[in-house]
């Protein structure tokens, strides 16, 4: 068969149909049917992916499989709920088994490794655009919110910021990197590792938590916001790789603090539970670093490691502002 010749259901049952297991109705019916253990709440979120504007057209298709759903457990993580389930909805520019084939097979090595199932989704002809609905479960009340900072607080970030802003900059032409210090940027931009075990661990500990997809000033604002609270970020204490670390300071805290794109999780928790948060990552497998505090106020302070403050030409990402 032509790759332009597969039809809509024989894209369906070829790449993504899967035997149901934890739903109770999967792909193939007019609804999804899941049921979470008693005592559980669902979590539910979506995400869309657009060429052009959350990937570029060189993308690996195994690679933007992963990203499609790992943004969307990224979700999960930060509400500190487990994986159950997910819907894709897809726009294809034509039905390309060149680029189903590992496509599918990049979202499934995710999918399988979180437990989490294909329970439905549409397809259709159109600009390439990617849209997942993502379900999860956690014991009812103990869900991480933004709303739980509190000043005092301490404010923690997971693994390394930056790499895939800098991975953005190497490909708009305005940083230059040898060819496998840009494959490890690269690959921060394009496979980002969803946080899930580490947003598990932190229910109970964490006061609140949000995933970094649109730059660490950006998302803690959202924190800020509603939590009703300001903030100091030591931005010399945030964690960065070695290539970003060989970067301008400039470039370095403009990736650190705006670069979208890290899906890693910053979360608050009371000081005194600075061992208790160490344990925890450290039973997730999962680095985590202490970057500031929550405050009184509603202010967002930046400071460098004498105290000093630091100049914030930078804001988060916006779709419709960036």
């Amino acid at each position: 068969m032509r790759a332009d010749m597969i039809g809509e259901f024989e894209l369906i049952e070829k790449y993504f149909n899967r035997p149901a297991r934890r739903a109770a109705l999967g792909v193939g019916d007019d609804c999804a049917l899941i049921e979470p253990d008693p005592g559980m709440q669902l979590a539910i979120s979506c995400d869309m992916l657009v060429e052009g504007r959350h990937f570029l057209s060189t993308v690996a298709p195994q690679r933007l499989g992963h990203k499609a759903l790992a943004v969307n457990l990224s979700d999960l993580a930060a509400c500190g709920a487990e994986p159950l389930a997910f819907t894709l909805a897809l726009a294809l520019p034509r039905a390309d088994e060149a680029f189903l084939a590992p496509f599918a097979q990049g979202l499934f090595a995710l999918a399988e490794r979180h437990g989490c199932e294909l329970v439905g989704g549409d397809t259709t002809a159109g600009p390439l655009n990617l849209a997942i609905t993502v379900f999860g479960q956690l014991p009812a009340g103990q869900a991480l919110l933004r709303s739980g900072a509190r000043p005092g607080h301490d404010i923690w970030v997971s693994g390394r910021l930056g790499d895939a802003r800098l991975a953005l900059e190497v490909f708009r032409g305005r940083v230059s990197l040898p060819g496998d210090e840009f494959e490890q940027v690269r690959r921060a931009m394009e496979c980002p590792e969803p946080r899930v075990a580490l947003g598990l661990a932190l229910r109970g500990l964490a006061t609140s938590a949000i995933d970094l997809s649109d730059g660490l000033v950006g998302d803690l604002g959202q924190v800020m916001r509603r939590s009703g609270v300001g903030a100091t970020i030591e931005v010399d204490a945030l964690p960065r790789s070695d290539i970003l670390a060989a970067q301008g300071p400039l470039l370095q805290r403009e990736c650190l603090l705006a670069g979208g794109d890290d899906y890693e999780l910053l979360f608050t928790a009371p000081r005194s539970r600075r061992e208790a948060v160490l344990e925890a990552a450290a039973a997730a497998n999962t680095e985590v670093s202490r970057c500031g505090t929550i405050d009184a106020g509603e202010a967002l302070r930046v400071v460098d490691a004498r105290g000093a403050v630091v100049a914030m030409p930078w804001q988060g990402y916006d779709h419709f502002r960036s």
